[in-house]
């Protein structure tokens, strides 16, 4: 299910739940209406506003949080590739290979990660190198002189840092926000919504300060979704890191 359409049914319960509440506070009988009453629905919906809001903080920081990482990530394996490429370039003419290697796995990096980018992906050629042969490329140089020894030390040690960050980044886009988060949300924000809704005044003021604050809910939502997901949907990660990398391997 994608971020807009929880955001969506975010939306329709707690907006919903408003206007159920404006529906049944009519028809609520007298002593459900008593100053006393009121006082106790506003302090248990008090606590339940406390909860919400204070869960929903720690679920938008603890998402920018993960969505920042990952573009910490990509920004850091990109800089290592040109290192990398750098070195391999330094080598001499031995290394070209293994060079143009790296250069296929990005751009096949590029295309599986941001298929979307269609404009961008159409100078990308369709090869796949596995990450084993790159590796044995490099490990398989054959240095002349304590230069070249030196740079293909430097090459494998940051093949494997390269490698590392990879398998992080593809590790941590796999987790996902837990459902059963957003359903315990949906309904604290619901119930808070439907307790405004019963001692509503009718009148469109009072509708649309309650739109808004579900607009705005549910937008919070959505954001942490959103966040969560950092190569699809809407606040996706850009390739602008990794392209300049793949640029740069061609040079």
């Amino acid at each position: 299910m994608s971020s807009i359409e929880i955001g969506a049914i975010t939306f329709a319960c707690v907006f919903g739940g408003a206007l159920l509440g404006i529906l049944v506070g009519p028809k609520l009988p007298q002593h459900h209406l008593t100053p006393e009453t009121k006082d106790v629905v506003r302090l248990a919906m008090a606590l339940v506003g406390t909860i919400g809001a204070l869960v929903l903080s720690f679920f938008i920081t603890s998402a920018k949080n993960y969505h920042d990482r990952q573009v910490n990530e990509l920004t850091q394996m990109s800089a290592k590739v040109v290192v990398l490429g750098h070195i391999l370039q330094f080598y001499g003419p031995e290394a070209a290979p293994a060079r143009q290697s790296l250069r296929a796995i990005v751009g096949q990096m590029l295309l599986t990660t941001w298929p979307g980018e269609q404009r961008e992906n159409a100078q990308i050629p369709r090869q796949t190198v596995p990450a084993e042969e790159f590796y044995n490329q490099v490990e398989g140089l054959a240095p002349k002189e304590d230069k070249q020894r030196i740079m293909q030390s430097q090459a494998s040690g940051l093949l494997i840092s390269v490698g590392e960050v990879r398998w992080l980044m593809v590790e941590e886009a796999a987790l996902k926000i837990n459902p059963l988060v957003i359903l315990v949300l949906d309904f604290w924000l619901t119930c808070l919504f439907v307790s405004w809704g019963l001692y509503s005044p009718r009148n469109a003021t009072a509708l649309t300060a309650l739109f808004v604050t579900a607009l705005s809910v549910s937008a919070a939502i959505l954001l942490i979704v959103e966040l969560y997901t950092p190569y699809s949907g809407i606040l996706r990660v850009s390739s602008a890191p990794l392209r300049f990398a793949y640029e740069t391997l061609a040079q």
